[in-house]
């Protein structure tokens, strides 16, 4: 597998060129090497194609909209579905209808035009304090209420992550009423919205906050992580709105490039992506929920108990995904 890290794409051309089209494909990665790079190379193992990698942290819609018919893409990767959503909403994607990949991903994971795929699921859950508050049961709707004054930390609401949980709340509640929650939720925040998931961990171990917002893998990626199993352990792990519509998902993705050169390879690559091997690798390696309903999570993640999630169906999502980016503005969330 031939890899190009960091944002920098230049020469992609040129590299994916010099393996025959038959025998390769190229990916652009939003998710980090680590996670992929051992699946690729499993699928090499298993059908001789050749995989070129880009991981990139952010640009490749733009890039892939600069290179326009002569990109080299085939497959693109997302670390979350606001990803998806800008591939969708710039046109940079061609629908995929394969019978493997649509009986290995459940309906309510996948677009109704087939033009994108969820690979894993993530929670947004609500961190408290075992020191200070205890496992608690809460709704997000919760977060807006004034006992949590002053109390809750949040990375930036303009964050993929946040948007689609907005993106959520609107579904839900329609814009009068998301617009009223977020409003309360920027009052409640005990600092204005900073960092990554697992420093609003930190903060609730340093006593900032009482309460933080997080998705479900960070919580076990810093369990196994040595410098970061404190800030783990401070804390409680809570999945909200149990007792009526179930806590939010959010996922990754995967979605073929509108212009795939190597489009058989392409699918032959989506459809491994979509099976038990690699959506054990995922559990396993980045303690994510698989999207296919027969694999398991891994003993860790299993070990913070069954619960339930929103069944509305991610491409609710998508609907809503602008009108909770102007609602994030209307409201100044991150000022």
């Amino acid at each position: 597998m031939k890899m190009v890290q960091g944002t920098a794409i230049l020469g992609l051309a040129c590299l994916a060129s010099s393996v025959m089209a038959d025998e390769a494909l190229t990916v652009y990665s939003y998710r980090q090497a680590f996670l992929v790079e051992p699946i690729l190379e499993q699928f090499t193992q298993s059908t001789g194609i050749q995989v070129n990698v880009v991981f990139a942290k952010d640009g490749i819609a733009e890039r892939i909209e600069r290179e326009g018919r002569l990109s080299p893409v085939d497959v693109v990767l997302t670390s979350d579905f606001s990803r998806l959503m800008e591939l969708v909403e710039k046109d940079l994607v061609s629908p995929v209808n394969n019978d493997v990949i649509n009986s290995n991903i459940p309906e309510v994971y996948r677009s109704p035009k087939n033009d994108w795929y969820a690979l894993t699921m993530r929670v947004r859950n609500v961190y408290s304090s075992k020191e200070r508050t205890g496992k608690i049961d809460i709704d997000y709707e919760d977060l807006a209420k004034p006992e949590y004054k002053g109390k809750i930390c949040t990375r930036s609401g303009k964050h993929p992550y946040n948007v689609a949980l907005v993106a959520s709340m609107f579904a839900h509640h329609g814009e009068a009423e998301t617009k009223t929650w977020l409003t309360g939720v920027k009052a409640n925040l005990a600092r204005k919205p900073q960092g990554n998931d697992r420093d609003q961990v930190l903060a609730v171990k340093e006593g900032m906050c009482d309460v933080a917002i997080g998705n479900s893998y960070y919580y076990g990626n810093m369990m196994m992580d040595e410098n970061q199993k404190s800030w783990a352990e401070a804390v409680e792990i809570n999945f909200p709105n149990q007792a009526n519509r179930g806590a939010h998902i959010n996922v990754s993705g995967m979605a073929l490039a509108k212009f795939a050169p190597s489009k058989d390879n392409a699918i032959k690559l989506m459809e491994f992506l979509t099976s038990n091997v690699a959506q054990q690798a995922y559990a396993e390696v980045n303690m994510e929920y698989p999207v296919k309903a027969d694999v398991k999570p891994s003993k860790l993640v299993a070990s913070w108990g069954e619960f339930k999630a929103d069944s509305l169906p991610i491409y609710k999502l998508a609907e809503n995904h602008q009108a909770a980016v102007k609602l994030l503005d209307e409201v100044k969330f991150d000022l």
